[in-house]
């Protein structure tokens, strides 16, 4: 961490300083060349061009958090990181109209930065190496802000086309889905695009340009196709319920004996049975196995105590919630609690377990 700004930390990852590496490494000989100047020289200005691209990009992420403050989500952190970097906000925006404009602000910062740039290598000695510096420095604000602006996700401008979606269907996944595959279009266009003009150019097929073009395609790609997986998550998501995701139970009082328990279970249909103390709070609930070891002769005598398993203070959840909600509170209960209870008032419906919850999400 390097700093906060808005109350969220500003993180900069070791991978960030190999991008710093990576950019000096590449824009060395291209600053020698232009300036005519030795290679200690052109590393120090090339080295100096990456520190303001770094900056560059974390006025992109900040320009997504300031403006996300000021619709209230709270920013849990920004980061600079090998492919860019990114805004974690702790919370989606509540509407498309918030969404576009966080989105778009990324990208419309780098735009003014190019033209306060260009500004500045207006006004420097033509032909040196503030001129240069400031020009490079300029054109790749440009860059990346026009292509930040292309409407297909993991780009802001997919996510400006998302909310545009969002807002007239009134469907937010529906959006998700329409941007995640624009992006792959538009992933594989920009591959497409650059390796024609490289055939059509005089100058023949420079590897690079082709080699930093297929990269580029792949990070589209990928990310489209991670917003795509996410939008189909949310889906399964909206329809989880806790009879979906728990096993249907019943509630009997811990002092009953476990024929007792048997037979709540089969009057009621259920498949689990909580133990509930003399107040009425989930206090246990049977375990099966436990329970299957003991004789039909003595399930009369042996007390559901003896095949129960304890449940900590607050190891319920409401029933009635559903979907993302749902997920949040159980979530929440299973950091200190693998097994859960769903009530309904003060009636106990469905028994829920953390790694059955966390297979379902994987599947």
């Amino acid at each position: 961490m390097i700093g906060r700004v808005a109350g969220a930390p500003i993180v900069l990852t070791p991978s960030s300083a190999l991008m710093a590496v990576i950019i000096a490494l590449l824009f060395a000989p291209t600053f020698s060349g232009q300036l005519g100047i030795g290679t200690g020289a052109a590393y120090g200005i090339a080295a100096v061009f990456a520190v303001i691209l770094l900056l560059s990009i974390l006025v992109h992420e900040l320009a997504h958090g300031l403006v996300a403050g000021a619709f209230g989500l709270r920013v849990r952190e920004f980061a600079l990181t090998l492919l860019g970097g990114h805004t974690q906000m702790t919370t989606a925006p509540a509407s498309p109209g918030n969404g576009a404009l966080i989105a778009a602000s990324g990208p419309l910062s780098n735009l003014v930065l190019a033209a306060v740039l260009g500004l500045g290598a207006s006004v420097a000695p033509d032909g040196g190496a503030a001129y240069v510096v400031l020009y490079t420095a300029a054109s790749a604000n440009l860059f990346v802000g026009v292509l930040n602006l292309v409407p297909g996700l993991p780009l802001d401008g997919g996510q400006v086309l998302e909310a545009a979606i969002w807002a007239v269907s009134g469907n937010r996944r529906l959006g998700a889905v329409v941007a995640a595959w624009a992006g792959r279009v538009v992933a594989v266009a920009f591959v497409l695009v650059v390796f024609f003009w490289q055939a059509r150019s005089a100058w023949g097929i420079d590897l690079y340009q082709v080699v930093w073009a297929a990269v580029v395609g792949a990070f589209l790609w990928s990310g489209a196709t991670q917003a795509l997986r996410q939008a189909r998550t949310e889906r399964a998501v909206e329809g989880f319920s806790v009879e979906t995701l728990g096993a249907r139970a019943v509630g009997i009082a811990a002092t009953a004996m476990l024929a007792e328990a048997d037979a709540a279970r089969s009057v009621s249909g259920a498949e689990a049975v909580v133990l509930l103390s003399p107040d009425g709070r989930p206090a246990a609930y049977v375990d099966p196995a436990a329970a299957q070891t003991v004789p039909a002769a003595e399930r009369t005598r042996v007390p559901v105590t003896a095949v129960a398993v304890g449940l900590p203070a607050g190891a319920v959840v409401d029933a009635d919630l559903r979907g993302g909600a749902l997920l949040s509170a159980l979530s929440a209960v299973s950091r200190f609690a693998p097994v859960m209870v769903a009530v309904r008032g003060h009636q106990v419906v469905a028994l829920v377990r953390g790694a059955d919850v966390a297979a379902r999400l994987r599947s």
